[in-house]
């Protein structure tokens, strides 16, 4: 970082505004607050091209992490309730165990059993109980909240915009821009009639048949707890599921979901929405196919919030491809302002990330912590989709490209959750996990889990990574038996070997 010229006597009204209250902005406004600091947290939300609005609190909370993480949760409870619990005895009546002549078997619905506005409207509810204790928490930890709109028009003046069109200033010693991003409009003919995953969590209508555009972990995760409650889901692929996570993994992530009856229409794209007379959206496709669905929804990347932010006055040039902000040691090009979060040229979009971000960047700024610095690699994420993807480190392709293919290890397992085992739906698939490691010191570069529970399973792995930890390390920890995180310390074999990778019991 370079000197920024804040003084403690500075003529400012604020030491940090933070632009945008999403996790990360909240954090770090906490946190400077709690160093000290006068802070202000600017937060307005502009409506979605389909004219949704939330609160305070951001993506994750309100159209991100939350939302999708309790609909994820409604995918697996039908699931549980179809194709588990008969195989277990639950629910599983004396006239239907008769039928089945004393063998278990999935439930087949004769009608439809999940009701799309009991769960948005919980969902919602959650949601605005969550916005309220945000502002609250703003309240007592003495940030001032500001429901208004900024604009820079010198490194340290803001002009600001309320919800009826008034305008002031503000001015700032610091600022932080943590406005986040907004998802990619489709660019073809129709593109309005299309929705997107700022819409899909508070649809005020049941989705019905839904084609999910993009190969993105917010298609697929859309995809995935929608086909679980039952609805009728494609997924338009332009090239390759999950960019920029592990291939293998990726690619056993795609064919479960096709198991479990989700449509892939590859290596096509929209070029045209069309509205129908019986209220459809007829969809032309890149290959000459056409067809019809109740719901268009678009994930096919994200672009920083930064159009309306003023930032050609301060000399703050962005990405011209994702106008996302480029930083150093989340400093800009304007020594006073500083971005955290998916806004953040090159960062991982994690609200985990943001929120680190952002508390590290205020213990610099205003807690003499100069070596608080953001490790922006090792950090463990899980991808919801129908079979939980759990992952820390460098994909088995970086790893590769990075240390070279005769420098690496990878420990490698088929797995059958213990779970799984009663049910013949569920035993039909496998777990899956695997270890990268650089053979002169045996250091874990990266873990992948492919199972259930694998945000619980992977977490504390991540503490491990951060701490360096070696192969040995992990095979030399006593496992939980029987879990399915255990399995990462049972491996043993090698893919470089062509042994059987299937596991043989305890």
């Amino acid at each position: 970082m370079v000197p920024d010229g804040h003084v403690p006597d500075h003529p400012y009204d604020y030491d940090l505004v933070v632009i945008g209250g999403g996790s990360g902005g909240l954090a770090a406004s906490k946190e400077a607050a709690a160093l000290g600091a006068r802070v202000a947290v600017l937060d307005y939300v502009k409506p979605s091209p389909a004219g949704s609005t939330w609160g305070l609190g951001g993506t994750c909370v309100n159209v991100g992490c939350i939302p999708k993480k309790l609909m994820h949760h409604a995918a697996n409870l039908n699931a549980y309730r179809k194709i588990d619990a008969p195989h277990f005895g639950v629910g599983v009546s004396k006239s239907q165990f008769e039928e089945w002549m004393g063998m278990s078997q999935d439930v087949e619905d004769q009608e439809e059993k999940h009701n799309w506005e009991i769960l948005k409207t919980n969902v919602q509810n959650h949601i605005r109980g969550l916005n309220f204790k945000y502002r609250v928490d703003l309240r007592e930890k003495n940030v001032t909240y500001l429901n208004m709109l900024g604009k820079f028009l010198d490194p340290h003046t803001l002009e600001t915009v309320d919800k009826k069109g008034n305008k002031g200033t503000l001015t700032s010693s610091r600022f932080l821009v943590a406005v986040g991003g907004r998802p990619s409009p489709l660019s073809c003919e129709g593109a309005e009639l299309a929705i997107s995953s700022d819409d899909i969590f508070s649809l005020d209508r049941d989705p019905g048949h839904v084609l999910c555009v993009g190969a993105s972990y917010i298609s697929l995760e859309c995809a995935g707890f929608l086909r679980g409650i039952g609805k009728d889901v494609t997924v338009a692929v332009r090239s390759i599921l999950l960019r920029g996570f592990d291939r293998e993994c990726a690619d056993m992530i795609g064919e479960y979901m096709k198991s479990e009856g989700i449509v892939f229409k590859e290596e096509v794209v929209p070029t045209k929405l069309a509205k129908t007379d019986g209220g459809k959206i007829a969809v032309t496709f890149s290959n000459g196919d056409q067809a019809e669905y109740d719901t268009v929804l678009v994930a096919i990347g994200r672009t920083g919030d930064t159009q309306k932010l003023g930032l050609e006055n301060v000399g703050i040039d962005v990405n011209p491809k994702n106008s996302k902000i480029p930083a150093k040691l989340e400093q800009t090009a304007v020594p006073n302002v500083y971005v955290i979060g998916d806004v953040m040229d090159g960062c991982p979009e994690l609200t985990p990330v943001a929120i680190h971000a952002g508390r590290l960047l205020s213990r610099r700024l205003f807690g003499g912590s100069p070596s608080s610095i953001m490790d922006y690699r090792n950090v463990c994420t899980t991808v919801f989709t129908p079979i939980e993807y759990g992952t820390v480190g460098y994909s088995e392709e970086d790893a590769k490209n990075e240390y070279g293919e005769e420098n690496l290890e990878v420990y490698h397992k088929y797995f059958i959750p213990l779970e799984w085992s009663l049910s013949h739906s569920r035993s039909e698939h496998q777990g899956f996990c695997k270890a990268i490691v650089y053979k002169a010191s045996r250091k874990v570069l990266g873990l992948h889990y492919l199972g259930p529970n694998a945000g619980e399973v992977l977490q504390g792995f991540g503490t491990a990574m951060k701490l360096g930890c070696t192969f040995d390390d992990i095979i030399g920890t006593v496992g939980i038996h029987p879990t399915t995180a255990e399995e990462l310390t049972t491996l043993s074999i090698t893919k470089e070997s062509g042994a059987d990778a299937k596991a043989s019991g305890c």
